[in-house]
């Protein structure tokens, strides 16, 4: 339930990570702050502001963590799938590549 949320996000998104604008993990950190910010409507918003912690600096670097042991198993998953997605993403790219197309004098 909460993967397919930020799935949708990810995909509403899928144009940036094509053109290197931004990363999955990025991505990530955008939508928990999205759904942190608001005031939770839903079981999705109910879980991750219960389950998770974002922080983040002045410089934009975000550290996420589990604020308990399921917390810690949803920020795992989140982070492998968005991972998982950059890989599709790289997949799909190179599809129609072939190697002179990489080839550096």
């Amino acid at each position: 339930m909460i993967l397919k949320e930020f799935s949708k996000y990810l995909q509403e998104h899928n144009e940036d990570l094509i053109s290197n604008k931004t990363t999955a993990t990025k991505l990530l950190c955008e939508w928990i702050k999205l759904v942190i910010n608001k005031n939770p409507k839903n079981h999705v918003d109910k879980i991750v502001h219960k389950e998770i912690l974002l922080a983040e600096n002045s410089v934009g670097d975000f550290f996420i963590v589990g604020k308990s042991e399921s917390g810690r198993t949803l920020v795992n998953a989140l982070y492998n799938f968005a991972l998982s997605y950059e890989h599709y993403i790289m997949s799909r790219w190179l599809q129609d590549k072939q190697p002179k197309d990489f080839n550096v004098k």
